[in-house]
């Protein structure tokens, strides 16, 4: 493991057991991905992955002010459940999404890639605000606690910018983590805006 990640997780009493995942001496060393399936049918993947895209469940995880925008998602104005991931779950073992809210400090680092390592494959991650994608207003040279983007810690797939972003910009984010799993965007109603309008 390279000294920056090191550096990053020197803070909590976990040092040590994190360290030792990330050097491979421990036998569950955090895996970034999952092995490929051994047969590989193509219609059965789609709809798996259909199913998958339809029914993400976010693992309540909010650290900072973007949480309180990711609630909102949940209420019914902005209703996160036309899209199939109003399911917040408690446990990390029951979701699929890590939904990294806000700002992610030295010594939240090892509970997150604790979490992270918990949830079952697949498993997605969504960068919400510019503290959880490059520090936000905190990357400044005088930092010495604020993770520069959770990216260091754990692979993202879908980064959401905004300091906090909207709502819609989340709900935005979960139709894009949805086309990145299903390859077109689902449901049809919220197909992207038209040029022009």
């Amino acid at each position: 493991m390279d000294e920056q990640k090191k550096s990053l997780l020197n803070v909590h009493s976990y040092t040590k057991e994190c360290i030792e995942r990330y050097d491979g001496a421990s036998s569950q060393q955090t895996k970034t991905s999952d092995a490929p399936p051994l047969i590989r049918m193509k219609l059965s993947d789609a709809i798996f992955n259909l199913c998958r895209a339809n029914s993400l469940w976010p693992l309540t995880f909010g650290l900072s002010c973007c949480a309180i925008e990711m609630m909102c998602c949940g209420m019914a104005r902005f209703d996160m459940a036309r899209y199939g991931a109003e399911v917040f779950r408690p446990s990390p073992r029951q979701s699929d999404l890590m939904i990294v809210a806000g700002t992610v400090n030295r010594k939240m680092a090892p509970a997150l890639v604790t979490l992270y390592e918990q949830m079952p494959a697949p498993r997605y991650v969504i960068a919400m605000g510019n503290c959880a994608m490059a520090g936000g207003p905190f990357a400044v040279e005088a930092n010495y606690d604020v993770v520069l983007g959770v990216d260091k810690l754990i692979p993202v797939d879908v980064y959401v910018p905004g300091c906090p972003p909207r709502p819609e910009a989340l709900i935005e984010g979960i139709l894009q983590l949805q086309e990145k799993i299903t390859g077109k965007r689902f449901p049809l109603p919220q197909n992207k805006m038209p040029e022009g309008a």
